[in-house]
């Protein structure tokens, strides 16, 4: 899980973050994605990463439109109760 960034959300369950691996697979560049799909580098880099509080659907729209996948090939949410 080199390329995915799991995050902690306490004792509910957590977060995957794959769109690192994502671009990997489909050997797309950050700078590619920027461009051409207008959204900015700290943008992309926190949807990476897991950094962030708060997800803009209009930009996860706009992803995955560009690389012709669904939300839960970016963020992946895993809960603790089954």
């Amino acid at each position: 899980m080199k390329n995915i960034y799991k995050v902690e959300m306490g004792h509910h369950g957590y977060y995957l973050f794959k769109l690192k691996n994502l671009l990997k697979t489909k050997n797309i560049s950050i700078n590619k994605l920027m461009k051409e799909t207008n959204t900015d580098y700290k943008v992309i880099k926190r949807l990476m990463t897991g950094d962030i509080l708060r997800i803009d659907t209009t930009v996860l729209a706009r992803l995955c439109n560009y690389l012709n996948c669904e939300v839960n090939d970016i963020i992946e949410y895993q809960s603790y109760k089954k």
